[in-house]
């Protein structure tokens, strides 16, 4: 498990998210052995690494789904290999795009400013997960 907060001011709380507003899975399997949803508010999103669209997630219907095929979208830009995608970046568009918590612009230029590898090709796939993604 990993966490992320974010918000307008400086976040200093460094502990567990125990109620999080929107959750994503970067691997799909993981949907089988843990509990995604545990505290997870009604109305929230799960964000998918999978080629399936959100319709075959029946079981999250108290719940907004979005689904992206990340893996694909990192190995057609070379991050990561076929086996092993990186694909961390690549699921910021897709959050982008379902959530519209943060904005596609912003999303791309803090990539280009803080990715130090291949910051042209993590932006690309950024951007590719944005406009493929189903939300």
């Amino acid at each position: 498990m990993a966490f992320t907060r974010f918000d307008q001011k400086a976040i200093t709380r460094r502990s567990m998210v125990y109620e999080p507003d929107h959750v994503v899975v970067l691997d799909e399997p993981i949907l089988d052995l843990v509990d995604v949803t545990a505290g997870l508010k009604e109305g929230g999103w799960i964000l998918i690494n999978t080629p399936k669209p959100p319709s075959d997630f029946p079981r999250y219907k108290k719940y907004r789904v979005a689904t992206v095929d990340a893996n694909r979208i990192a190995t057609e830009n070379g991050l990561g290999t076929a086996t092993a995608p990186v694909v961390n970046t690549v699921i910021l568009g897709a959050f982008s795009k379902a959530t519209g918590l943060v904005g596609l612009k912003a999303v791309l230029e803090g990539i280009k400013e803080y990715v130090p590898s291949k910051p042209e090709a993590n932006a690309a796939a950024a951007q590719t997960a944005f406009e493929r993604a189903n939300a």
